[in-house]
């Protein structure tokens, strides 16, 4: 940052702006609302469990949207649940986060060609900030969805831009 970097020798003092800071406190506590509606809640259950062990990236699973940060749609979204899920979106609190696990809930998957009751995408009720492919996604996969979305939340800014 300049001179006020080099007038403090001693390493025990660390100059950072308040955008990095609270993004790197948001990053690394990511409380996920268990939101399982098919068979990709099996793999999502699965990475929660001790073998792939989401607690080492700040990451619980919650029962509640008051207090969950990311929303994880895994499974299949018929329109029925459609209303559910954008209430539950409604509840949460800013800044709010929404992670598309598997074909079914990214684009309808297999059900949506045949059934006149599958939502083609959950990004069609609610905004969806990273994408998980599979059918269904493996919970490796799914550990790389949710670094992706601390890599946004990283580079994300709190202060307003000026338009110009």
């Amino acid at each position: 940052m300049g001179l006020l970097d080099q007038q403090f020798e001693n390493g025990n003092v660390f100059i950072t702006s308040a955008d990095k800071l609270l993004n790197w406190a948001r990053l690394s506590s990511l409380w996920g609302m268990q939101f399982g509606l098919a068979c990709c809640a099996i793999e999502m259950m699965a990475t929660g469990a001790s073998h792939y062990d989401t607690d080492r990236f700040g990451v619980f699973f919650r029962g509640t949207p008051r207090q969950s940060d990311v929303m994880i749609v895994a499974g299949t979204v018929t329109l029925k649940m459609a209303s559910r899920i954008k209430t539950l979106y409604d509840q949460m609190s800013e800044p709010r986060y929404v992670i598309s696990m598997g074909s079914c809930s990214n684009c309808g998957g297999p059900y949506w060609e045949h059934g006149y009751h599958v939502l083609k995408g959950v990004d069609r009720v609610i905004p969806v900030d990273v994408y998980v492919p599979g059918c269904p996604p493996r919970p490796e996969a799914l550990l790389e969805g949710l670094m992706k979305l601390q890599e946004k939340i990283r580079s994300s800014s709190l202060a307003r831009k000026k338009s110009a």
